[in-house]
């Protein structure tokens, strides 16, 4: 059994959907590892992952519309040391996923034709955020 490790730094422009699967596959084939199981991390509380459709933007731009509508801003939290934006994004980022996991196959993630992985940015503002890959396997 052999492991793999790398942390992936995606710098956002503010809210919306990154996709980071080009990267993912850089990293497996670095890793030389033929099979096994890949696990992303995002080490943040207002950003988190998703494994949906990467062809017709029109699904990211659906899926922002309705995290927005089920933690909007203004919805008098308590929580708003960093502005309006914040306590939606922890709910945003506490409905979605902090990790995922892929199995990989001949080296290569085993995502269907239509999946990509993608950081979703909960905040306006530009960040830099850390997915942690792991891969273990053989």
């Amino acid at each position: 059994m052999r492991q793999a490790t790398r942390t992936l730094r995606v710098e956002t422009t503010g809210r919306g959907f990154y996709e980071i699967t080009a990267s993912i596959a850089d990293f497996l084939r670095a890793s030389r590892i033929d099979a096994g199981l890949l696990t992303a991390f995002c080490r943040h509380t207002s950003a988190s992952l998703s494994i949906t459709e990467n062809a017709d933007p029109d699904v990211l731009r659906d899926l922002d519309v309705f995290l927005a509508r089920i933690a909007p801003e203004g919805a008098g939290y308590r929580h708003n040391d960093e502005g309006p934006d914040d306590m939606p994004a922890h709910i945003r980022a506490a409905l979605t996923q902090s990790q995922v996991s892929i199995p990989v196959l001949s080296g290569a993630a085993a995502l269907g034709t239509w999946q990509g992985v993608f950081l979703i940015e909960h905040r306006r503002r530009p960040h830099s955020r850390e997915i942690v890959l792991h891969m273990i396997g053989e």
